[in-house]
């Protein structure tokens, strides 16, 4: 999967904060849009290790499951990824979140990849995938501020 979609925000929080919304994977529902359910299916010391949901962004709509990467330090700091295990139309979903200190508190990259198995323009996947990654962004940062 060559093309990606990347984008960053900056949130007034220590990236332990922010990390423990991202690995409260079973409350996206709550903050991100696009994400209609989330089950856990395994867990490898109380993290998240591979998770189904159902997604509904735009023309992209599936249930999948995505296995995960918590290669993050002891402040929360480092990269948080995923892949693509199964899905229905999905046939590619890969993604990270990097969380980065700075100051006035962390960077967060967001980077998605997201290819289907159904013919869909470029522009249109595209699209998906920048809906995604912007409305995990806004929706991140307001939990974090609670």
């Amino acid at each position: 999967m060559a093309q990606r979609t990347e984008s960053s925000t900056v949130i007034a929080a220590s990236p332990a904060a922010v990390l423990d919304v991202v690995a409260d994977v079973e409350s996206y529902p709550e903050w991100t849009p696009e994400i209609r359910s989330v089950q856990i299916l395994s867990e490898d010391d109380g993290w998240a290790e591979q998770v189904r949901f159902a997604l509904e962004a735009g023309p992209v709509k599936d249930t999948y499951t995505l296995a995960y990467d918590w290669d993050v330090d002891e402040e929360g700091a480092g990269t948080v990824s995923w892949h693509l295990v199964e899905g229905g139309v999905l046939k590619a979903m890969d993604g990270s979140y990097v969380l980065e200190p700075v100051d006035g508190g962390t960077r967060v990259t967001y980077a998605l990849g997201v290819d289907v198995k159904v013919p869909m323009l470029g522009a249109m996947k595209r699209a998906a995938e920048k809906r995604i990654v912007e409305g995990a962004l806004q929706g991140l940062a307001a939990r974090v501020r609670g």
